[in-house]
């Protein structure tokens, strides 16, 4: 007998500890980390790649990165055995063409979910064993910790998107629904809507026991209608600034799109319409946003949603369109089960704002717009800026989420000026954890050419403006013309170079004490 590989299927599997296995049996691993990393990362990005790069990536500067990468590639000839064809490697670049069970959950990443059959999703489920490649952190390996982090990312929301789905379609087969929902629950433990609805999958599983007899409907297959909520309402004991919960619903935008959506706090609601680089659960543990929901929380019940492609909404979709944005915002209210709230803007998201607040001046009591502009920096048209606007978006590109010291400093310098080394690498992570390099790129060209300046005067609802006096990202002049423009409107400028207050700047506390003024204000009208 020979320990080398023989005839069969080989296949790789990195949703959870690496592993190659031929006829579902495990094959022995190089004991080289690196080594089985390269292997990963060759069949997960299934391209060729340039030696020097892979050097690069892989080896932290040892006396022959050529040797080493040498070394590797016959380490892994030896794993592939008869298919040692797939790899091809010439003096400048290597590839290698192999399935992996990553490559039947890529399609569900940038696709629909509705359109997929229960047993196909069913089957993916069953596939992802952890958190991808959980078992290969290359400590010093900072572009393949980013890019391992980044995927990792991705399989979680679409785990949870799967997850949700089959719940939801399930809801007549209490038996196959309640695993699934477990462990949803496992991965979203402070959820409380979807203990209850366990409790409840627990009490049909237990009906139907008593009542063997009784058949269950078959499973609806159909997709979920536009903004029809995921999950039930939450408990009657809503969580409270001091006990975020973190508890996740899910609806859908009109073309389909999965949106991520919580609720914290009690009191006169208050609706942040969703800006870019924000992770709903995540966002609790950072620095440069934790504070802001804490404080919102605090005297009203805040409603949060994930941006199409950013945190836990769905990811690489087709359509990121100022329009959309609008009715992705209508979608979450009706979801939400808002009928008046008060309205927030952040950044781009205040535009957003301004067109929902003309579209439907009925739902608003007031509306807050802190950091916000009339006109992209496209649409405003000044050639510097825009060079220098285009400059930063290749550069986005290819250095986004990566661990480029040169591209983070300039990135969190112009978004928050005031950072510590603490904000710089949480902002790090923020990268990495909300949105994908295309995705950020994507965004940012929607976000240039925005230009609202046609609906100022339709507004129609009580309106504050608050602005950073020295914000690098927004103007502050870009706030005062939309306070001009918008009948009415109060405008404050805030002490502050940060286009994120920070916790602890008296600017943030000066914010938290306008908002609190106005909704109190107008929140009864």
């Amino acid at each position: 007998m020979t320990d080398s590989p023989q005839a069969g299927l080989l296949q790789l599997c990195v949703l959870g500890d690496f592993q190659v296995a031929r006829d579902g049996a495990l094959l022995d691993l190089p004991p080289s980390r690196k080594t089985r990393a390269l292997l990963a990362y060759l069949a997960v990005t299934g391209k060729a790649h340039q030696r020097e790069r892979l050097c690069e990536i892989f080896w932290d500067i040892p006396d022959d990165p050529r040797g080493a990468l040498r070394w590797s590639l016959s380490k892994i000839r030896q794993v592939l055995g008869q298919d040692e064809s797939a790899l091809v490697a010439d003096r400048n670049s290597v590839s290698l063409r192999l399935a992996t069970d990553y490559a039947r959950l890529l399609p569900l990443v940038k696709g629909d979910l509705s359109l997929a059959s229960t047993e196909e999703l069913e089957a993916v489920a069953l596939s992802i064993r952890g958190d991808f490649l959980a078992d290969l952190s290359l400590e010093r390996c900072f572009e393949y910790e980013a890019w391992r982090a980044g995927v990792a990312s991705e399989v979680e929301i679409v785990e949870l998107g799967i997850l949700r789905e089959l719940i939801e379609r399930l809801a007549d087969e209490p038996r196959r629904a309640l695993p699934l929902a477990r462990r949803l629950r496992r991965l979203l433990p402070e959820d409380i809507g979807l203990a209850e609805e366990i409790e409840a999958l627990e009490e049909k599983v237990r009906a139907a026991a008593a009542h063997p007899t009784t058949h269950s409907a078959p499973p609806s297959t159909n997709a979920a209608a536009p903004a029809q909520s995921f999950s039930p309402s939450p408990a009657k004991g809503s969580a409270t600034a001091q006990d975020p919960g973190r508890a996740v619903h899910f609806c859908r935008a009109l073309d389909g799109t999965r949106l991520a959506f919580a609720k914290t706090g009690s009191g006169p609601p208050i609706l942040r319409a969703a800006h870019w680089m924000s992770h709903l659960t995540f966002d609790w543990d950072s620095p440069i946003w934790r504070h802001w929901m804490s404080e919102l929380s605090r005297e009203n019940q805040l409603v949060r949603y994930d941006e199409r492609c950013n945190g836990l909404s769905q990811r690489h979709v087709v359509d990121v369109s100022f329009d959309t944005m609008v009715s992705d915002l209508e979608c979450v209210v009706e979801a939400a089960g808002l009928d008046r709230f008060t309205l927030l803007g952040l950044s781009q998201s205040c535009a957003v704002s301004i067109a929902y607040a003309v579209r439907h001046p009925e739902r608003l009591s007031g509306m807050i717009l802190y950091g916000g502009y009339v006109k992209g920096w496209r649409a405003r048209g000044d050639a510097g800026e825009i060079a220098t606007r285009e400059a930063a978006a290749t550069l986005m590109r290819e250095s986004w989420g990566k661990s480029n010291p040169m591209f983070r400093q300039a990135f969190c310098s112009m978004f928050i000026p005031g950072a510590t080394h603490e904000h710089f690498a949480w902002m790090d992570d923020l990268m990495k954890r909300t949105v994908s390099p295309d995705d950020a790129w994507r965004l940012q060209s929607a976000f240039s050419v925005i230009d609202v300046g046609d609906l100022l005067e339709k507004v129609r609802v009580p309106t504050l403006v608050l602005h950073a006096r020295e914000d690098n990202v927004a103007p502050v002049e870009s706030g005062r013309t939309m306070a001009a423009g918008i009948p009415g409107a109060r405008f404050f400028e805030l002490e502050s170079q940060n286009h994120i207050l920070l916790e602890g700047e008296p600017a943030f506390d000066e914010f938290i004490a306008h908002v609190r003024a106005f909704v109190a204000e107008t929140a009864g009208s």
